[in-house]
């Protein structure tokens, strides 16, 4: 693991009760592998499970977390992020609290401050949702 919990908020811009993320287990040129145990006092956690918002927020800050520890490395700022738009959303079943989500992020293309990426979220090696972003990064000052 390249980040645990703690190094992870302080990685992203989200702080808690909006943190998605609580682990980082991998990073290099075009993947992102992110993880985030669910539990109880998520805000996304309804009737023991964790909702469908929460899994398009888990992918986003996934690439918020990429975009962190890339700024992290070469000692700059990261730039804030915001989604453009969510494509080809399939979500096919819900984690429940307790389990573990790994979600891998691609880089599909990235020009200057435009992203696209795709995001597959896993539990126990299971494909719950994937779907695709448009990720846009502010203008550096």
């Amino acid at each position: 693991m390249i980040a645990d919990k703690q190094k992870v908020l302080s990685l992203i811009p989200q702080k808690p009760p909006m943190v998605m993320v609580d682990g980082l287990q991998m990073s290099d040129a075009q993947q992102t592998i992110s993880s985030l145990t669910v539990d109880t006092e998520n805000i996304f956690v309804k009737d023991g499970f964790f909702r469908e918002p929460g899994l398009i927020e888990n992918i986003a800050q996934t690439a918020a977390l990429r975009s962190g520890f890339e700024a992290s490395e070469t000692g700059s700022n990261p730039q804030v992020g915001f989604i453009g738009s969510v494509k080809k959303m399939k979500i096919y079943s819900l984690p429940e609290v307790g389990e573990t989500l790994h979600t891998k992020l691609t880089i599909l293309m990235q020009m200057e401050n435009i992203s696209v990426i795709k995001g597959e979220v896993s539990v126990n090696g299971n494909l719950i949702a994937e779907g695709e972003m448009n990720i846009f990064l502010q203008e550096k000052p």
